[in-house]
């Protein structure tokens, strides 16, 4: 049985009259099947699906990217890898099963895979925790990920995931501490790595893993700092604005690639990728191959500062810096005041020297 969304109601109601178009008996038990009626409607169905996915708003958007039948990282690593080999454990506390990792292979190619998992139906669901990673799995995928550049192995991620899972045992476990190395790990490769936003792409528990040499996004994907409901809330105490928090929020693949926070964007099936998924296994198996082959003449060192770069020009064109050529010095602009302190802090000798000059100055001045 297929699931529709809300604003699918008229495609719902072509597609369950194509059903009984196809039906092989009428009402009397007679066979009567129309074939020029059924491409007619099918045509009707096309033509639709055509308009409304062609004008979706950012709220629609979001509920195509939140789709219970949208294909989840288990089905593109099931249909896109040979040999994959499933691998467990941060080594530290125990296993996460929100998230897949594993070494296999894609034409050929030896990969590093990691895919956050929300499920296919409740009890995997649950199972998956809804695809919000826990700090052991972002510990798992930061051992394997520098197990992967030891070997010069690219590293390809699938994100699907709401965000990381706020619970109280994760945060005892040190969650924030597991997102920030886990981005530093990321930052730190000198393999490929390509990272794909398939469905939700949620606040640190997405960017955790898609501080990649690319961010590549399916078209009716979002990707963004928050969800829109908690945006509402936050911004205007008042849940009902979500449709304007979404809009205002810039999260569908359109708005992050002309901010340049992603580099491409993978299209779907018209109605979404749930509607043929053989096609979507095409559209991201090319494109990971493609973006694969760019990095086939960089060395290692050229890998990680085009990484580097790429993440130092975000928004330098928005007004944040006004050089944004200039991405070679991280240093903080001091005054010279600013860099003597710090130079008195840092150097024990010099602030040693400082404090005995005060405290003879002080004895001076006291007895004289």
């Amino acid at each position: 049985m297929k699931n529709y969304l809300n604003f699918e109601s008229d495609i719902k109601s072509l597609e369950l009259e194509l059903e009984k178009l196809k039906d092989p008996f009428n009402q009397e038990g007679l066979t009567e099947v129309d074939t020029n009626k059924i491409s007619s409607m099918q045509s009707a169905i096309d033509s639709k699906l055509s308009e409304v996915y062609s004008n979706l708003n950012a709220w629609q958007t979001v509920l195509v990217a939140r789709h219970e039948d949208r294909p989840k990282s288990n089905f593109f690593i099931d249909n896109l890898f040979e040999d994959f080999i499933p691998l467990s454990g941060d080594r530290l506390y125990g296993e996460d099963k929100s998230v897949l990792t594993g070494f296999a292979k894609i034409d050929g190619n030896s990969v590093l895979v990691i895919g956050q998992e929300k499920g296919d139906d409740l009890e995997s669901r649950i199972d998956r925790n809804f695809g919000m990673m826990r700090p052991e799995g972002y510990r798992k995928t930061i051992r394997l990920m520098k197990l992967a550049d030891k070997f010069n192995i690219p590293i390809i991620s699938f994100i699907d995931t709401p965000g990381a899972y706020p619970g109280v045992g994760a945060e005892e476990r040190g969650q924030a501490e597991a997102i920030a190395k886990s981005i530093e790990c990321c930052m730190e490769l000198k393999v490929p790595t390509l990272a794909i936003v398939i469905g939700e792409g949620g606040s640190g528990g997405a960017i955790a893993l898609a501080s990649s040499s690319k961010v590549l996004m399916l078209q009716n994907a979002i990707y963004s700092v928050i969800s829109p409901e908690g945006c509402a809330t936050i911004l205007w105490r008042d849940p009902m604005k979500t449709l304007e928090a979404a809009k205002a929020m810039k999260l569908t693949a359109k708005d992050l690639l002309d901010l340049k926070i992603i580099d491409e964007i993978i299209d779907e099936p018209t109605g979404g990728a749930h509607r043929d998924r053989d096609l979507i296994l095409d559209n991201v198996k090319n494109s990971i191959l493609d973006n694969l082959q760019s990095f086939s003449s960089m060395s290692r060192e050229e890998i990680f500062d085009d990484r580097k770069k790429k993440f130092l020009s975000i928004g330098r064109s928005y007004g944040f810096i006004n050089k944004p050529t200039n991405t070679t010095n991280l240093s903080i602009n001091q005054n010279f005041i600013d860099k003597l302190k710090n130079k008195i802090f840092r150097d024990k000798k010099i602030l040693f020297g400082f404090i005995s000059i005060f405290l003879l100055l002080t004895v001076y001045f006291l007895y004289s």
